[in-house]
């Protein structure tokens, strides 16, 4: 079991850190969806009461690491590397996992409008997915977008994902039930169903 200050998970890259800080973070989180707030609107679902409070913030920091160590999820905040304790600049999340025969999660993702275009979700995702495939023991990752989202669609067929389908009014997002293109990754070298690693 992880010291209650520090991170059960932590996934470095090249330029990033990918952990899971604890409620005492709940000021830098909040910072960063408060610089992001019109930028996120346009491809997040509405957010719930008190999202904008160091209060939810706490509470919701703690439930991500209550849910990890049930293996409903993997929450990650993404720094910089060389200040691990400094700004939030994205979030890389894995949720919704499923067990038995399917194996499966979500992968939902965000990075700050001030550090677009420089690669950098590209960067973290290709550090946390093998981390998921393997450490958590996924089969699949299912990702979804908005169809005017390109810059989405391009970073996950770079990463590989596969468009699987299409579904009409998926998500309530900015105002009105939006289509999202459905996407996946699976993970090859898993042969079986088998429990987390």
């Amino acid at each position: 079991m992880p010291e209650p200050d520090s991170s059960p998970v932590t996934i470095e890259s090249e330029r990033l850190v990918l952990t899971m800080p604890g409620p005492e973070a709940a000021k830098r989180q909040l910072s960063y969806f408060a610089n992001n707030r019109e930028h996120l609107a346009h491809w997040s679902p509405p957010n719930p009461p008190g999202f904008y409070s160091e209060e939810f913030w706490r509470w919701r920091l703690a439930e991500n690491r209550s849910e990890y160590v049930a293996d409903r999820s993997m929450r990650l905040s993404i720094l910089l590397r060389g200040d691990p304790a400094g700004t939030v600049i994205g979030t890389a999340n894995f949720s919704e996992i499923v067990r038995g025969p399917l194996q499966a999660c979500f992968l939902g993702y965000s990075i700050d409008h001030r550090h677009q275009g420089r690669g950098l979700m590209k960067e973290a995702l290709r550090a946390a997915i093998p981390h998921a495939f393997s450490r958590l023991n996924l089969h699949r990752i299912g990702a979804n977008y908005v169809p005017t989202n390109e810059r989405s669609g391009r970073l996950l067929r770079s990463l590989g994902f596969v468009v699987e389908g299409y579904a009409r009014d998926y998500l309530y997002i900015d105002g009105a039930w939006r289509d999202h293109i459905l996407t996946a990754l699976t993970n090859r070298e898993l042969t079986s169903p088998g429990v987390r690693g």
